[in-house]
């Protein structure tokens, strides 16, 4: 099932609506600043370990991502010292992950590698469905297909084509990109730049 969004002034039903689907424990692919991706309920374990079955991953030696929609929203599920808080005050909104060490509100499911990456996109949509549910988003990237099936990662219509029977909702937000976040591993006594995407990092 696709839903059309918007950059700015989504209604306020439907974003309601998304947001019932991710209370409920539903799974919803949406665009954000960098690719698409699929999207639940961050704390609600069974969605979560939905979204590691679609993508084939293990969550004990795969790091997993989560979208906050403010910076003092993150401290809640991560622990963030003032140089972190600056570094991130800097970059965020923006198309990067900090990973960083978690706290105990997290599910057992992220705590099996005691680190969580930290997401604060420039979409302005993705971060008021993150307010309106109250919590954070857990998210990651549609896995890209060979070359020549990249569309699928891009094109919402394509995207329901494929998932639409094993997710809730794909929300279109228009063509999607397909690079990915910058990654900083925020979790040592200094950055480290791990993964060059989107967003330009200096070390």
């Amino acid at each position: 099932m696709l839903q059309k969004c918007y950059a700015k002034n989504n209604s306020p039903e439907m974003i309601a609506r998304v947001v019932r689907i991710l209370e409920e424990g539903g799974v919803v692919i949406l665009p954000t600043d960098t690719m698409y991706g699929f999207a639940c309920h961050a704390l609600k374990e069974r969605a979560v370990e939905r979204i590691c079955r679609l993508k084939g991953i293990d969550p004990k030696k795969n790091n997993l991502s989560i979208i906050c929609y403010d910076l003092g929203h993150i401290s809640e599920y991560a622990k963030v010292d003032n140089a972190t808080f600056k570094l991130m005050k800097h970059y965020l909104p923006g198309p990067f992950t900090f990973i960083l060490n978690g706290t105990t509100r997290l599910p057992k499911i992220f705590r099996n590698r005691k680190e969580v990456g930290i997401r604060m996109p420039s979409s302005s949509f993705v971060r008021e469905l993150a307010s309106a549910l109250g919590a954070p988003l857990m998210v990651s990237s549609l896995p890209l297909e060979e070359e020549d099936e990249m569309e699928y990662a891009m094109e919402p219509e394509l995207m329901d084509e494929k998932w639409g029977d094993r997710i809730d909702l794909v929300i279109d937000g228009g063509i999607g990109g397909v690079e990915g976040s910058t990654v900083v591993d925020c979790t040592g006594s200094e950055p480290v730049l791990l993964r060059q995407g989107v967003g330009q990092f200096e070390e």
